[in-house]
């Protein structure tokens, strides 16, 4: 590591925290790392203070409430791959995580850091945005909730005050026996994707009664497929229907970069859509 100079803090409360970061302009919060250290090494971020959370205490873990999982922003994304609670409520999170780095940076990374960072082909904030997930952050006058779809501000630039720290992430359930797909296209595994796309349906008797499907990698933020939501809603849960609210996502905004243009970021969302319903379609039928 060879960082520009910065005073390191260690403090032991979300208050604390709170007090530093609105004590000091120019300050970073340390989560995981996985982003910050490898920015700091590059000197793409020059903070004169650095404020490390992993001593914060009531900051990590999960707890079911019967309605919705209370995530802690501290909390690994190893500890969420393997979290009892999560794999029976929300099991598309730890599918999903797999595609996240490698396993030592699962090992470190957490789902708060993920999501302040928000890189547009992150896969956590997707899965927050299928979802409609509810953060809640805690400033000096306390704290306040914040919708995921209003979460993200700008391109890596959450709607987060300087003098603000994310806690909590409430994630509500789907149904029982829900189907559920995620499904990117990245250029080596664990590189940030391409294309992500997460799905999520409720099926009676062959007919989708509740569908969401979201999409990351083609904007600055998550995009939230609604039209083709709507599409699937009381349509039958098989192959043609999938395929139809798939062509949906191909008109979808989609940026261009260095490495693919919009066309084909276009092309990838229509396709990955259509894998992401059959799966999720398969798994709310009972045949996966």
């Amino acid at each position: 590591m060879k960082p520009a100079p910065f005073t390191y803090h260690d403090p032991s409360t979300p208050e604390e925290a709170v007090a530093l970061l609105a004590q000091h302009e120019d300050a970073k919060l340390l989560a995981g790392g996985q982003s910050l250290m490898p920015m700091l090494n590059m000197r793409f971020v020059v903070p004169d203070h650095v404020i490390d959370l992993n001593n914060v205490a009531g900051l990590s873990g999960v707890t079911d409430t019967g309605e919705a999982l209370q995530i802690g922003a501290m909390t690994r994304q190893r500890d969420l791959m393997r979290d009892d609670a999560v794999r029976a409520r929300t099991p598309i999170i730890p599918e999903a995580l797999e595609n996240v780095g490698h396993f030592q940076t699962r090992n470190r990374g957490t789902i708060g850091g993920s999501l302040c960072h928000l890189d547009p082909a992150a896969e956590l904030p997707c899965l927050m945005a299928v979802y409609d997930a509810m953060l809640t952050a805690h400033g000096p006058d306390g704290a306040r909730e914040i919708p995921f779809a209003e979460w993200p501000l700008a391109y890596m630039i959450p709607t987060l005050g300087p003098d603000e720290l994310l806690t909590t992430i409430r994630v509500p359930y789907w149904g029982a026996g829900h189907g559920y797909g995620f499904v990117e296209f990245a250029r080596r595994h664990g590189d940030f994707a391409i294309i992500a796309v997460a799905a999520l349906l409720e099926v009676e008797n062959g007919t989708i009664r509740r569908a969401a499907i979201s999409i990351g990698g083609a904007d600055v933020r998550p995009i939230r497929l609604t039209e083709a939501e709507t599409a699937l809603v009381g349509a039958a849960a098989n192959t043609e229907t999938f395929k139809a609210a798939a062509e949906i996502a191909r008109g979808i905004d989609a940026m261009s970069d260095a490495y693919v243009t919009s066309a084909y970021r276009q092309r990838l969302a229509a396709t990955l859509t259509e894998r992401a319903l059959v799966k999720a379609g398969e798994r709310a039928n009972g045949s996966a």
